[in-house]
């Protein structure tokens, strides 16, 4: 039996791997090599993976993982100060009680008329530019960004430097010293941001927690880098690579500009059916643990495949076809447990604004280039397009 890796490639843009889904067919459970040769397992059945993403006895501290590949094996064990993300109870518990009160439904709610002051401005800078565009640089980029420069107090005109830094974390083939430069530079940026807060405190959410007194000066930079990097990274893939998806199926198009009543559900339909996070998440065991009749050692590493994960049949009926009309909710896009994603309703009320705003806008919108021409994110921790060239 050849040793199972990872399965990345993909054949069509918006579909998860053949093999992913091959072995999903087989079962939910597979023994993976990971990248230093460890032994462990991939998941791709949709009630595993929930199961384990729900199970404390699963370890979220990178010291306890295996790379899942090459290009992972060179990021610290340890976990930086303030870097929740990372942590297991009761350490992750404390950060995340001290940020749930920043990204309730209700205060995205009162986000909302910002969000679509913003697309709007993207839109009317777009039509004042006129075609073609990338539609990535002018809008799905810039919307997701901005909102959470102003939501953290992080001055929008130094984006390019964080953002051009984020690129090279995510990237898959980064090299290790490159990615520690990186990871080091939006560090001091932010460490810097920090230090100014405590001498000139704004109405932002950084400022908020500087004045509570209730994180050091490293827990509050690691708070700050993630969800800087998480805040605009995420969603600028998801409306890329929603609006291709789009796109290339007119009747759904069609329905999330026309039709309010299935915007919803239509942006949840997007997360499952395009899954962007493609590498990962992973947990590793802290005892022995069955999962679905296989026995999961104390010390093995376990691997997700979401986008398997989110095209399971046996959760959603006829997975494959993306349906904006189909009832909303269930996928793990978002993960599940306690680690859930903590922006995922400002997420989606980005979403739910930027999809109908631009397809109402531009009603033409069309791509500029051959489907096999769009630039696909094969070579990115979180999947998406480089860039989309449109026009209207």
């Amino acid at each position: 039996m050849s040793e199972l890796t990872f399965p990345t490639a993909r054949r069509r843009p918006f579909d998860p791997p053949d093999e992913a889904t091959a072995l999903r067919q087989q079962g939910a459970m597979h023994r993976l090599t990971f990248a230093d040769g460890h032994l462990g397992w991939l998941v791709t059945g949709y009630s595993a993976a929930r199961s384990i993403l729900a199970d404390p006895r699963f370890s979220n501290r990178p010291e306890n993982h295996h790379p899942v590949v090459p290009s992972r094996m060179q990021f610290q064990r340890e976990v930086p100060p303030g870097f929740f993300l990372r942590m297991d109870a009761p350490d992750h518990t404390r950060f995340r009680k001290l940020l749930m009160g920043q990204f309730t439904v209700r205060r995205m709610k009162e986000l909302e008329p910002r969000i679509e002051e913003i697309t709007g401005s993207c839109l009317d800078a777009m039509q004042a530019a006129g075609p073609p565009a990338d539609l990535v640089q002018s809008f799905a980029l810039p919307i997701p960004s901005l909102v959470i420069c102003e939501l953290l107090g992080v001055p929008y005109e130094d984006r390019a430097e964080f953002q051009e830094d984020t690129k090279v974390l995510v990237n898959l083939e980064t090299k290790a010293d490159d990615a520690m430069a990186a990871f080091s530079r939006i560090g001091a940026y932010l460490s810097g941001l920090i230090g100014r807060k405590r001498v000139e405190p704004a109405d932002d959410l950084l400022s908020g927690l500087v004045e509570s007194g209730e994180l050091t000066h490293e827990e509050l930079t690691g708070v700050a880098f993630l969800l800087l990097v998480a805040g605009h990274e995420t969603t600028a893939n998801m409306l890329g690579l929603g609006t291709y998806a789009l796109l290339t199926n007119p009747d759904q198009l069609a329905a999330m500009r026309d039709d309010p009543s299935v915007v919803d559900n239509g942006v949840e339909e997007l997360l499952r059916y395009l899954t962007i996070i493609h590498l990962g998440p992973v947990r590793s065991a802290l005892e022995d643990v069955e999962i679905e009749g296989h026995l999961v050692r104390a010390g093995d590493s376990v691997a997700f495949h979401l986008p398997a994960v989110n095209r399971d049949p046996s959760r959603f009926q006829d997975a494959d076809r993306l349906d904006v009309h189909r009832p909303a909710g269930g996928h793990l896009t978002f993960g599940h447990g306690i680690h859930q994603c903590l922006g995922q309703q400002l997420a989606r009320a980005e979403m739910r604004i930027a999809y109908p705003a631009l397809l109402r806008r531009l009603p033409g919108l069309r791509l500029a280039v051959t489907p096999e021409e769009v630039p696909m994110r094969s070579d990115m921790s979180i999947y998406g397009v480089h860039r989309l060239p449109v026009t209207w």
